[in-house]
């Protein structure tokens, strides 16, 4: 028996309890000296199939964690149980699942981490970042990206981001953490009353205990610094570490690498650093709003 510590009860969403599980699997397997190659044999599978299960990337069938736990001598039935329980949770679909038929696996994983982060970091050069902007903007910016959709999927897509943003006013929420380039904000998508109620929603939620929005002003050049937006969640958990989410035309990188995210930390850090104070954000909008976008 190793001296893992035995999961009792964890509250987050099934993408984050996946990667528990995968993580305390390796290090059952690791402290038993336990190879992939091995591992794989004990449930009829290959090496790879033990790297995707200790990563979180497929579902636990309860068969395999069972010859796993045997193998790696966690025998107390107790402990068992409680971890196999955790996988039962872990295996469960998340809410974002019911739009499968037209959301990507790649988003649907970063929503799953998105939904279960303890911090939130983003970097937005083009529009309003996706947790704060209002539905007009969103469906306008939707239908800018998407010109080619149905407006039927447009307006699914806006509610899935609606669901996303519950996150903010959830009873314990994350803190989130937004860096913003100002002339982003001067875009006008939807028109000009959609915008200004944009921007005055930014106000009030720059406002808020848990969020904080800086904007980068035009001189600064932040495209240059970060290449493009990102967004780096942090979780609660030790056994999950830091992902950061990288969107690209068609498709996203998911990076978990420690060298990559604490690139991207750095790169936060130094964006947040030449962006303007949090104490002039409301006041930059306000003249934005002044200005009439220009």
């Amino acid at each position: 028996m190793t001296d893992v510590p035995v999961i009792t009860a964890v509250e987050g969403a099934p993408t984050v309890l996946r990667m528990m599980v995968g993580a305390r699997l390796r290090r059952l397997r690791e402290a038993c000296g336990v190879s992939r190659e091995d591992a794989g044999m004990a449930i009829r599978a290959s090496d790879s199939k033990i790297s995707r299960l200790e990563l979180g990337r497929v579902p636990f069938r309860e068969r395999d964690l069972n010859d796993l736990l045997t193998l790696y001598g966690f025998t107390d039935p107790e402990a068992r149980d409680a971890f196999l329980t955790l996988a039962r949770q872990a295996n469960a679909a998340g809410w974002w699942q019911r739009d499968n038929d037209w959301l990507p696996r790649w988003f649907g994983t970063f929503i799953g981490l998105e939904q279960a982060a303890q911090l939130i970091r983003s970097y937005e050069p083009r529009f309003v970042p996706e947790l704060l902007q209002t539905p007009d903007y969103a469906y306008a910016v939707l239908k800018h990206v998407h010109p080619e959709e149905p407006d039927s999927l447009i307006e699914r897509r806006v509610a899935l981001q609606l669901r996303r943003r519950e996150i903010l006013s959830r009873r314990d929420p994350p803190a989130v953490w937004f860096v913003v380039e100002q002339a982003a904000l001067r875009c006008p998508f939807g028109g000009a009353a959609v915008w200004r109620a944009q921007l005055e929603y930014l106000i009030r939620a720059a406002g808020a205990m848990k969020t904080a929005l800086q904007v980068l002003p035009d001189h600064v050049g932040g495209p240059a610094i970060a290449d493009g937006p990102f967004t780096l969640l942090r979780f609660a958990e030790p056994e999950v570490a830091d992902v950061v989410f990288a969107p690209q035309l068609t498709y996203a990188s998911l990076l978990e690498k420690r060298s990559d995210t604490d690139i991207y930390l750095a790169v936060a850090a130094r964006l947040s650093v030449r962006a303007a104070p949090l104490d002039d954000t409301e006041r930059i909008l306000d003249e934005l709003l002044a200005a009439g976008g220009t």
